[in-house]
């Protein structure tokens, strides 16, 4: 084993998120449980909400192309959503971090995002524009947590901790005080936790080997191209055709995104370890004071990634094959806005009420994004026959 693929080290005790403190500080007083932990109490709130169930009608990359019937077996947004907690779990573990804060997190990361992946993300923000608004999925997915749900008698939301409700805003990118006043207890002049940090980059080392496996299982990308266009993939294909040359290709693909996956787990698991010795890091407060993010894979890893991703857009997620979903998103999600825009009394009774307080235009946004892709389809088609 070289030093480069070693696991890293516990980190010291005094980083780890302590579920007594501050940060396990509700907005709505409650007793403690008896034999769960605050944020264990959050991964299961998640689980149970509305909003995570729906993550399994909404598309990650895609469900089907146009020509084909559905498929079963690409991820949804909440199979992904699964996959970045597994991996979220194992990091926050294998560093001593606290596992179950990381595994809330993750739970909740996708949770603000509408139907149609990304392509949908754009066209609400695109409709939303016209408004002078945008629409921004962690912002929304705070509002799901705080507002949205309804489960409990004595509040609104889910009166998750102050971690999670922190973490689910800051896990992938930052805030500033003067354009978001109203994310002021979010500690804004500081870093996220940890915990929080992982989230970002367990999401990507998800996708991405996600994304190349079910774009060669649909047929988009090919073998060779992904051979080609991946300097990440390559050498352990080669390593595993070696070991198992009489093997079926589907499994010496499996075998190489199982090593490109580990490969980037452990290497961004050494890069945290590094980074903390080279600032000097050994609490909490000097995590969330340190100048810059610490949860960062090492620059060649990152070299890679990034060119995987580019290879990704190039070859699969603006691929010829896609343009027609991309299409149909925003022919439905501005479609539908429009709609709803023109005539509120569409809407549902209890979002009508919402509109004196937010306005029209973000209360349309606030009900497309709730949708799964089956439901939106059948509102269109139900609105564009009225």
């Amino acid at each position: 084993m070289t030093e480069a693929s070693k696991p890293a080290a516990i980190l010291p005790p005094g980083i780890a998120v302590d579920g007594s403190g501050e940060l396990a500080r509700r907005a709505h007083n409650e007793p403690p449980h008896p034999y769960r932990t605050p944020f264990a109490r959050d991964t299961a709130r998640i689980l149970h909400a509305r909003a995570f169930r729906r993550l399994a009608g909404k598309t990650q990359v895609f469900s089907r192309l146009a020509s084909d019937p559905p498929g079963d077996h690409f991820r949804s947004r909440l199979t992904h959503t699964l996959e970045v907690a597994q991996i979220s779990r194992t990091l926050a573990h294998a560093l001593g971090l606290n596992a179950e804060l990381a595994e809330a997190l993750a739970l909740a990361h996708d949770i603000g995002h509408p139907p149609f992946g990304h392509a949908g993300e754009k066209a609400l923000g695109r409709a939303l524009a016209a408004h002078g608004l945008s629409f921004d999925h962690n912002l929304h997915a705070l509002r799901i947590v705080t507002w949205f749900e309804q489960r409990y008698a004595g509040f609104r939301g889910l009166n998750l901790t102050l971690a999670v409700r922190e973490g689910i805003i800051k896990h992938s990118r930052d805030y500033s005080a003067t354009e978001h006043p109203e994310l002021a207890e979010y500690f804004l002049d500081r870093q996220p936790p940890l915990e929080a940090q992982l989230i970002d980059l367990a999401d990507e080392i998800a996708y991405l080997t996600a994304d190349l496996d079910d774009g060669l299982d649909s047929g988009i990308l090919s073998l060779e191209q992904v051979r080609e266009g991946v300097s990440l993939f390559r050498p352990f294909h080669d390593d595993v055709l070696r070991l198992y040359p009489a093997a079926p290709l589907k499994l010496t693909v499996n075998e190489a995104l199982r090593r490109v996956l580990n490969a980037l787990v452990t290497d961004l698991m050494n890069q945290v370890r590094l980074r903390l010795a080279a600032v000097g890091a050994a609490t909490l407060d000097e995590i969330r004071r340190a100048p810059e993010r610490l949860a960062v894979l090492s620059p060649a890893m990152e070299a890679d990634r990034a060119a995987a991703k580019q290879f990704l857009y190039a070859n699969f997620y603006n691929s010829p094959g896609m343009t027609e979903a991309h299409r149909h998103a925003h022919e439905v999600v501005e479609g539908l806005f429009a709609m709803l825009i023109a005539d509120p009394g569409l809407l549902p009774e209890d979002h009508r009420a919402d509109i004196p307080a937010e306005g029209l235009a973000r209360t349309v946004a606030d009900y497309i994004a709730g949708m799964t892709d089956s439901y939106i389809e059948q509102v269109w088609t139900r609105c564009g026959a009225r």
